[in-house]
């Protein structure tokens, strides 16, 4: 069964201006400063496997940064990054512009509780969707889950990076950390392991899931069979 859609044009309006405003400054220091705690980016797109003329998705792509590391490490394949923020994607662009790797990517505006890849890139399906800290800044998460893999092409992987619980890590460290991501509206998806698996089962798909760094992160791969 599909979730019901939240994203109605107000609501993504709300979202993209409470983004725009996080994001409006921070974004000039955003790839430095997130370094040190998003962690498992580049393990997910070393796991993205891309051939030449694959074509691969990612949602909340904010500077671009996941993008044109991608895209210097699969060279001959395509990539598309959906942001729901003007701001982030602006130094996006600017990011591609900067370097050849950027000609292999390709930016739009869009929601992700409400994917609508044909507008933006006359694209239905991918071989790949990959989402990175993504989920625990989307209200309706779950949807936007779902949405992902719908677009995915028979046999194209989902692959999601985000928050653990931090559960063998001290006490301490997870109570800094759950005010530290509050204060840029960041939830961790506690139940993120039963969502995936039930959507799996939901569209018959294979899902595999592990914990990373003492659970400090996630990492889930969603298969969508032949």
């Amino acid at each position: 069964m599909r979730p019901p859609r939240f994203s109605e044009q107000q609501g993504f309006g709300d979202h993209q201006g409470l983004m725009d405003d996080v994001y409006k400054h921070q974004r000039y220091a955003y790839d430095f400063t997130r370094k040190f705690y998003l962690l498992g980016r580049d393990h997910l797109i070393e796991q993205l496997n891309a051939e030449p003329d694959d074509n691969i998705l990612e949602v909340g792509c904010g500077t671009g940064r996941n993008l044109l590391k991608a895209s210097r490490f699969f060279p001959g394949t395509q990539f598309y990054g959906i942001d729901i923020s003007q701001e982030m994607l602006a130094t996006a662009t600017y990011n591609a512009s900067r370097t050849p790797a950027g000609n292999q990517c390709r930016f739009g505006q869009g929601d992700a509780a409400a994917l609508d890849t044909f507008t933006l890139f006359q694209r239905t399906e991918f071989d790949a969707i990959f989402m990175s800290y993504t989920l625990s800044m989307i209200p309706p998460w779950e949807q936007a889950l779902h949405e992902a893999f719908t677009l995915l092409k028979p046999g194209g992987k989902l692959h999601i990076i985000d928050f653990g619980m931090q559960q063998g890590l001290p006490k301490w460290f997870r109570a800094i950390l759950s005010r530290w991501l509050g204060l840029f509206h960041v939830s961790p998806r506690a139940d993120l392991p039963q969502a995936l698996s039930a959507l799996a089962t939901r569209e018959h798909a294979d899902v595999s899931y592990h914990s990373l760094y003492k659970d400090y992160c996630w990492y889930a791969v969603l298969t969508r069979r032949a």
